[in-house]
Formats: structure tokens, sequence, C-alpha cells
């Protein structure tokens, strides 16, 4: 059985979408931002213990430098190795890309008018005036061996920061409590994440993919996602699950496997099959609630 008890939530009811259900997970790589699109047709949602039949499938990948850009109608994108010269920029293209085999043309992935579209993304959302985001401890309480892969997200005002030992200062001034300087490589990304929110007009979910790899095994991995033992297991996993993930060359393996497990459980958000921590969601300075689904 593909989920286990412990690491999914209750089925919330049969969902039927007319025409059909596109959903997208992105994940940070060091192009800028890779996407992992899953797509649907005509689906009725499966009950547990039937997640296989009918499921979804991977439609496309993307790669581009900008967040706005990879989520885009038609961003720019070159054709997978067959399909073309690996590497070559489509006509106009602003920035490298990568399509999976199969995948439609560019333009062809706005979604039509019936069809039902979640975005999920492996990145910090919802910052605080002052403390710690709850959502990030319940992470690291659930990842036992994995932990150390869900940082500690500092307050708003300490990003404003120019330098990390300025940032630094400001956030035990905030906090009590210093930061990691892994979490402030995040900065520049996180603040992309950030500004696209609050404009992009659509939902964007928080999702960090060892939880989801978490779920679909049952338990936390026991093997980093950078050794080959764990980007095997992790491919593996996505198998099981109906995603098959060509290797391609514009986006390193453990950022495209991180978006496709992001991709999975933007499918389950859609479907109403996602676990949502904290249970009691802390809000952000802007009212957003800051939750991770997996």
């Amino acid at each position: 059985m593909l989920f286990e008890t412990g690491w999914v939530t209750a089925v919330q009811g049969e969902i039927c979408h007319r025409g059909g259900m596109r959903v997208t997970g992105v994940d940070a790589c060091r192009r800028g931002w890779v996407a992992v699109s899953l797509v649907a047709v005509g689906l009725k949602v499966p009950r547990p213990g039937t997640a296989r039949a009918g499921g979804p499938r991977v439609e496309e990948i993307r790669v581009h430098e900008s967040l706005a850009g990879v989520l885009g109608a038609g961003a720019p994108g070159a054709d997978a190795p067959g399909a073309g010269a690996p590497g070559a920029e489509a006509p106009g293209a602003e920035a490298p890309g990568a399509e999976a085999p199969g995948a439609e043309a560019p333009g062809a992935g706005v979604p039509e008018e019936d069809e039902a579209t979640v975005v999920g993304i492996d990145m910090p959302l919802g910052l605080l005036e002052s403390g710690w985001r709850e959502a990030d401890l319940a992470a690291r309480d659930l990842l036992g061996p994995r932990r150390s892969s869900v940082f500690a997200i500092p307050p708003r005002a300490v990003w404003a920061q120019a330098s990390y030992q300025a940032a630094n200062r400001r956030c035990r001034e905030l906090t009590g409590h210093g930061f990691s300087i892994q979490a402030w490589g995040l900065r520049a990304k996180l603040l992309e994440a950030d500004r696209y929110r609050g404009t992009c007009g659509h939902p964007l979910y928080e999702v960090h993919p060892e939880l989801a790899f978490a779920a679909m095994r049952g338990a936390p991995l026991a093997h980093s996602k950078h050794t080959a033992a764990g980007r095997d297991l992790r491919r593996g996993l996505l198998d099981q699950a109906g995603l098959v993930v060509p290797r391609l060359p514009l986006a390193p393996v453990t950022d495209t496997l991180d978006a496709a497990a992001v991709a999975w459980s933007a499918w389950r958000i859609a479907t109403g099959r996602a676990t949502v921590i904290p249970v009691h969601p802390q809000r952000d300075d802007r009212g957003h609630d800051i939750a991770i689904r997996y």
C-alpha cells in the first residue's frame, strides 16, 4: 500500500474534475529553479488503496533562471535529449530549460478553463515578525534522521540584512538565538519566492520533499539524497507512485527528484489528501498560514 498509517490524512471525499488536473512541484537548483508538472485528464480521484489506478503522470520538466519563468505559461525550454540538440534553446528563450519526453510544446502548458492547478514549492513561505516558525519545528520532529534538512527560519527583518553577520545579530535580537549560515544561503531564493507569492495570483503551497518521501515510504528515509543509495531510494519511491522522472542534463538529479516529490504532494493537496503541519498554523505578517504540506 502506497500510503501507510501515520503519514497520510484521511481522504476528504472523492473529487471529480470535468476536464483534468495539472499540478506542479518546484525546487531551487543551481540554474535557478526546476519544475515538474503532473497531469491527469478526466480523473476521478481514487479511494485509499487504489492510488495507482488513474493516477497522475509526469507531463513536463522545466528549468528556468526565475521562479516566474519556470511557472509561466510556455516557459522557454530546450528539447529533452533525443528530441533535439541537448541544451539548445527554443526561439526567444531567455534561459536554458528542459522538457520531459512527451511534453507538450511551449505554450501548451496553459491550464484549460476546467483544469484545477496547484503549485507546491520547496522553499519557506511565510515569515514572522519575531520568534520561530512552528512548522519547521514540527517537520524536524517528524523526520528523525533527516531532521537536519529542515532549517529554522528566522523573522522577516532578519532577511532584510545585507550580510550573514548582521542577520545573525538581528536574529538574536528578535528570537534570543542565532541561525545557521546554511539557512542564510536560502536568502535570494526565499525572497524571490516571497515576492512571487505576493503577485502571482494563484495559491502557492510550501512543501518539504523529505516529508513527501517519508509519506511514500511510511517512515523517514535512512539515506541522504546526496548519496547514490539515497538517490536510488527516492527514484524508486517515485516509480512506485507512478512518477517516472527522466534524467535531464540541465537539472541536478537531486533537485529534480525533490521537485517531483513536491509535485506528488501538490497532487495530494489538490485531491484533499495532504497532511498539514502544524495542525494549527501560525499566521505571517501578511495574514497567510505558515504551514508545510505533504
